[in-house]
């Protein structure tokens, strides 16, 4: 007899997910029942931590991650979590134990009311199967779902006696499926793309982070170099998809509606590739394009593309769209762009050091491949003009805002490239939201770097709060924090430094340790 247990480990075999992250309560343990060997398991002390590893491990791999959580309990833990991965259109397959079947009626301990429900709207889809014999359906439905563009989590709840029934027949047949779409533009749609392009006066490219998820950076270089085209990155991007070195790059775009049409005016055309548009922030009212000015987006996305106030969208394989660009189009007469002036090294002072200081002093030391992971989110636009980013997967960020993802992510990114050195960034708020992740990095020996940028304030919130012209507000500060005692009573090495001389020594050991490191680096406010 094939168990329902038996049938679905072989899906996950067949389909490569092999690798769980998760944090398991007593519905969950007779699905971890006889382990197998080739599997491995990865145990984070909080969910949003567990789903952040495996957002990061996800999106560094490009395949679903697997996530088994704690009914609604470690679900509920997990939303501000899933919020980031639905938003960076990470492959998540998210499981969740559920009280026996015979107890969800009344509402026993543990159980997942309403399982379906509870991860709307933060999943692709959702489902608790009808009966035993519809999980292995629904998990092979699920993996699928995750992993088809635009990718997103998705998340079945199983009861735990499922497990142990007798699979129903034909179940064979689901381990070794493939579920795959063919994206790319026809040739009618694509002599129109290229008609505009090369019809432009004065075309500009905005790149997002479906582009770098797509291992398209090259392509983009490539069109842009084309059609001597200068690039944005998307705002609030979440990757990086354009080499920061590059003539062509021209920096990080703002997040508000005025702000984008000023930068935008004098360009007749517009070519977003990847990208919402435009994932806005601040409120700053104006004219979402500059008068005369014309929009194309490609994504993979229907709901990006639809929701859009402005321009025209095409749904299609971001790669193979790009790379037919750059072939097709001809080469543009115009000179390219001047190379934006990298900023003058940042001198060191007394005192505290400043945010330019410590980006310089990583850019010099860090690997040229090495993945940065950022939630040090009031200083994010001084990180993107003082690292150098050149290579695919060099940089992630928490696409949806919520805070607790660079931690977690850097744990699962390393987990992933284990050939590359994760560094994080990461603000002195932010780290306490998935602090436990560092138990993680030490137990399963995940070289990642941590750098805590610690100012002891929100300085994101300081610097809205002056938008908002509401600076008498609690709650903004964060005094009497020791990461270096949090992060050895974890496990990790950690270190602090109150200087240049004391950061590069730090970054330099972390370095040659292949070992989980924290650096504390006391800063200046941005």
């Amino acid at each position: 007899m094939t168990t329902v247990h038996q049938a679905c480990y072989e899906i996950l075999r067949e389909q490569g997910l092999t690798t769980f992250f998760g944090n398991p309560g007593s519905n969950e343990l007779p699905f971890l029942k006889d382990f197998p060997q080739d599997f491995r398991y990865i145990l984070g002390l909080q969910e949003a931590a567990v789903v952040g590893m495996a957002d990061g491990y996800a999106q560094a791999t490009g395949r679903p991650g697997f996530v088994n959580l704690h009914s609604a309990a470690g679900t509920g833990n997990a939303m501000g979590a899933l919020a980031n991965a639905w938003n960076s259109h990470t492959p998540l397959v998210v499981t969740a134990g559920q009280q026996v079947r015979t107890m969800v009626g009344v509402e026993a301990l543990l159980t997942n009311v309403d399982a379906a429900a509870l991860p709307r709207p933060l999943v692709k889809w959702s489902c608790e199967p009808s009966c035993a014999q519809e999980v292995p359906l629904a998990l092979s439905r699920a993996i699928h779902m995750a992993a088809t563009p635009a990718a997103g989590p998705v998340y079945v709840s199983v009861p735990y006696d499922d497990w142990k029934q007798e699979a129903g027949s034909g179940v064979e047949h689901l381990a070794k499926r493939r579920v795959e779409l063919a994206g790319m533009p026809s040739a009618e749609m694509l002599a129109r793309l290229v008609g505009s392009l090369e019809g432009a006066h004065n075309p500009v490219m905005v790149v997002g982070p479906d582009v770098d998820a797509s291992h398209a950076n090259a392509y983009a270089v490539a069109l842009a170099e084309k059609l001597s085209m200068p690039v944005w990155m998307a705002p609030s991007a979440s990757r990086c998809a354009f080499p920061t070195t590059h003539a062509c790059f021209r920096g990080l775009l703002p997040a508000g509606i005025a702000s984008i049409s000023r930068i935008l005016e004098g360009h007749d055309l517009v070519l977003v590739v990847g990208a919402p548009v435009f994932r806005y922030h601040q409120y700053e009212p104006g004219d979402y394009l500059p008068h005369g000015t014309r929009l194309i987006a490609i994504t993979c996305d229907i709901n990006e593309a639809t929701r859009a106030p402005m321009g025209d969208a095409v749904i299609a394989d971001i790669g193979l769209t790009l790379r037919a660009l750059g072939e097709t189009v001809s080469q543009s007469k115009r000179p390219m762009p001047v190379a934006v002036r990298r900023p003058e090294p940042a001198p060191e002072a007394p005192g505290p050091l400043t945010p330019e200081r410590v980006f310089d002093i990583v850019d010099e030391l860090a690997p040229r491949d090495a993945v940065y992971v950022n939630e040090s989110t009031s200083t994010t636009s001084i990180l993107w003009q003082r690292l150098r980013m050149t290579g695919q997967g060099s940089y992630y960020f928490a696409a949806a805002g919520g805070l607790g993802f660079a931690l977690p992510a850097a744990v699962g990114i390393q987990l992933a490239r284990p050939e590359r050195q994760v560094i994080g960034v990461i603000g002195d708020g932010s780290a306490n939201y998935s602090i436990q992740a560092l138990w993680t990095a030490a137990q399963y020996d995940i070289p990642a770097i941590f750098i805590i940028m610690k100012n002891g304030t929100y300085g994101a919130l300081r610097w809205f709060a002056g938008v908002l012209q509401v600076e008498d507000v609690p709650g903004l500060d964060v005094p009497g924090l020791d990461f270096c005692a949090l992060a050895r009573g974890y496990g990790v090495e950690a270190v602090h430094a109150d200087s240049g001389e004391a950061l590069a020594s730090a970054l330099r050991h972390a370095l040659a340790s292949n070992k989980p490191m924290l650096i504390e680096v006391e800063t200046r406010a941005a």
